[in-house]
């Protein structure tokens, strides 16, 4: 896609490098604009209008994930960090399309992804990261779902066996489980 949007191996799901101008005072990058939303196609059928911006840090060996959201689209800015991202398609099992898909990536400082409602999203951050996500609802908790990290159903390639990862992230449920409940809440 034209102006600095790349498809990336899901649908919906779109990437970005962050351009940095270096000088001897160190650099300056723009990490966001309103335009960049309209460049893309409207993956919910609306408008995509940021609400609130976000910053995660973590520390070498952490794993976040795996979240996703009914109504909320993410847009990930790397800051700092080389991020393994893992995204999972649940939209197919939803609709009755087919079985989840599942998309990793390796990423680094000046990376950008735009996340749709339906993917879930991880990553696990080999050294420092620093990431910014921009979200299109804000938080009021009742839409933070997600399932096990190392679902073997998924079988996501994760670079460590034994990550740092929340209590709630330890004890999410299985993909299937996730997969009901989003389906009986479904209108």
């Amino acid at each position: 896609m034209s102006d600095g949007w790349s498809q990336s191996g899901l649908p919906g799901v779109w990437r970005r490098t962050i351009a940095s101008v270096p000088d001897e005072r160190g650099s300056f990058s723009e990490i966001w604009r309103q335009s960049w939303l309209e460049q893309l196609p409207e993956p919910s059928g609306h408008a995509l209008e940021m609400r609130q911006a976000n910053v995660s840090r973590s520390a070498a060996g952490v794993l976040r994930g795996l979240h996703v959201h009914r109504r909320q689209a993410d847009l990930w800015v790397v800051l700092e960090g080389r991020p393994f991202v893992a995204l999972v398609d649940v939209r197919p099992a939803l609709d009755g399309r087919g079985p989840v898909q599942v998309h990793t990536v390796e990423a680094s400082a000046g990376d950008a992804f735009f996340l749709p409602e339906g993917v879930a999203h991880g990553f696990y951050a080999p050294e420092p990261l620093t990431l910014v996500y921009l979200v299109t609802t804000e938080y009021d908790g009742s839409d933070e779902l997600g399932f096990a990290w190392d679902d073997p159903s998924v079988a996501i390639p994760w670079p460590a066996r034994d990550p740092i990862v929340s209590g709630r992230d330890a004890a999410a449920p299985p993909l299937s489980e996730l997969l009901a409940t989003l389906r009986d809440a479904a209108p």
